[in-house]
């Protein structure tokens, strides 16, 4: 790593007296390159309520391969025995394309709406080799889905890295059997009760990113 000058330049002074930097985490690009928002965070959400979550670049007619977090960096929790992202690594991000105002016409519309904005296989599976390594994941990738931790359903950015991880099977998986955990059937029912306008579209992704086993409970959906 290089050593920082002892004496700060006349461009950062002004950069810190203007609150206008931002840092970006070792060995990550900075997203704001790509037209990727930089994650806000409230003051409530930093002492750990409500917060706000990252705008992404929402659904692109051509996606490209998104640079994850550093090898090791991330780490799992578990909650009820089921495994959980990395808040810090993984703190979710929401599409633009999708509001509390049009939801008829979005995620909500007949049809479907999720299969006309995911990213191809190639740039996923891509990224999952690269998530797997942030998260120092090592049991087989057939059993573990790339997984969009806000869901396409409920508006969640298609391709933010934020919003994006790999997550293992459920305890007692069966090894070769492929993807199969209880975070699926969570996503579905909130989107029909945001669909059914018993909760709203911001609810229902403030539940998923503050912890997705306890979502249907906080938000008294069944």
């Amino acid at each position: 790593m290089h050593s920082t000058s002892r004496t700060a330049g006349p461009a950062l002074l002004a950069c810190l007296f203007l609150a206008g930097c931002s840092s970006v985490p070792l060995g990550m690009t900075d997203p704001s390159s790509s037209g990727a928002a930089v994650p806000a965070v409230s003051a409530s959400g930093a002492a750990g309520g409500p917060r706000s979550i990252a705008v992404g670049a929402g659904p692109q007619e051509h996606y490209t391969v998104q640079q994850q977090p550093a090898a090791g960096s991330c780490h799992y929790r578990n909650e009820k025995g089921e495994p959980l992202e990395d808040p810090k690594c993984t703190p979710g991000a929401i599409s633009p394309a999708v509001t509390q105002a049009n939801l008829k016409s979005t995620i909500c519309r007949k049809g479907g709406y999720t299969s006309g904005v995911r990213p191809s296989a190639y740039v996923t599976g891509k990224e999952k080799k690269l998530n797997a390594a942030s998260y120092g994941y090592t049991g087989r990738m057939g059993d573990a889905e790339y997984d969009h931790l806000i869901s396409l359903q409920l508006g969640g950015d298609p391709n933010d890295y934020r919003n994006l991880w790999v997550e293992p099977a459920d305890p007692g998986h069966r090894t070769g059997t492929g993807v199969n955990n209880k975070k699926d059937p969570v996503e579905t029912k909130l989107h029909t009760a945001v669909c059914a306008g018993k909760i709203t579209l911001a609810q229902a992704q403030q539940a998923i990113v503050t912890d997705w086993t306890t979502a249907l409970s906080t938000l008294h959906v069944h």
